[in-house]
């Protein structure tokens, strides 16, 4: 009887020794997916921050890459403006030639051109500098617009060639019969450059002066010898080919180079837009509201 009751103690203390090892056992499995989850909720943070500065980072290349462009865009537009003011004010060889245009002069389209570049790469260099949606949703709807325009005046141009060629032609000749008058110095200096510089004569020919000024003479530049009132004697040679032949055929020669030109100011455009949208929705995830 002793025997057996010695057992079965030894056999419960066993027991006791195995529930003992299973409570450490869960015990210890409890603690390590404490230890998992402390883990795992550091690592979020961490990982959180990482994405964090890796986004701001992203906004900071991207809002002073546009920034750059801006302001070179911006810079040009000053140049412009500096340009048609001089112009203007300088009275230099560049006038209109249409007299159904008058405000259609080198000078003011210059100056036009000058003050919309300049007031695109104001708010461009604005609205990313200050990561302002507004300014920047400004930005693209102005350069959207451009866009839009530009390919309008170039469908319409080619529809319409044959017309607008004939009505240019017509215009520029009826703008012959100014060249005397005492306030179109301009105009008069820009057809004796142009006559001077591309060997031409008149819009058509050298026949187109004698229209316009009504009496069979022209200008001294339309002389292939040119001297003090050689436009005056009929016996002179003057340059038979008209000025806008000349221009035409610059065209035609320059065509390509042209093409290239308006490539790259299409590109520069589209890049503008894609710039300004893509730092418009980076700023708009980061939570930041409009600004006014």
């Amino acid at each position: 009887m002793g025997w057996c009751a010695e057992n079965l103690q030894s056999e419960i203390s066993g027991l006791g020794g195995v529930a003992s090892s299973q409570e450490q056992l869960i015990e210890l499995r409890r603690v390590t997916k404490r230890v998992k989850n402390s883990v795992r909720l550091l690592k979020t943070p961490l990982t959180e921050f990482k994405k964090c500065n890796m986004a701001r980072g992203c906004l900071c290349c991207l809002k002073y890459t546009m920034f750059v462009f801006n302001l070179i865009f911006w810079l040009c537009g000053c140049g412009l403006l500096g340009v048609g003011i001089w112009l203007s004010v300088s009275q230099g060889s560049f006038a209109t030639f249409s007299p159904s245009f008058p405000s259609l002069s080198a000078a003011n389209m210059v100056i036009a051109i000058g003050a919309i570049v300049m007031v695109t790469g104001f708010l461009g260099c604005l609205g990313a500098i200050k990561e302002n949606k507004c300014l920047l949703l400004s930005f693209f709807i102005v350069l959207l617009i451009i866009l839009l325009a530009e390919l309008i005046l170039l469908i319409l141009f080619f529809v319409y060639s044959d017309k607008v060629s004939e009505n240019a032609k017509q215009d520029l000749k009826d703008g012959l019969a100014l060249y005397n008058a005492d306030n179109n110095i301009g105009l008069r200096n820009a057809w004796n450059i142009i006559q001077a510089e591309w060997k031409c004569c008149g819009v058509t020919g050298y026949t187109d002066w004698h229209e316009a000024l009504k009496e069979k003479v022209v200008p001294d530049r339309c002389c292939q010898e040119h001297y003090q009132e050689c436009g005056r004697n009929s016996t002179n040679m003057f340059w038979t080919r008209g000025c806008y032949e000349k221009v035409e055929e610059w065209l035609e020669d320059n065509k390509h180079l042209l093409g290239t030109i308006g490539m790259c100011i299409l590109v520069v455009q589209l890049l503008g837009m894609a710039f300004s949208m893509t730092l418009f929705h980076q700023i708009h995830r980061s939570g930041k509201k409009y600004d006014a």
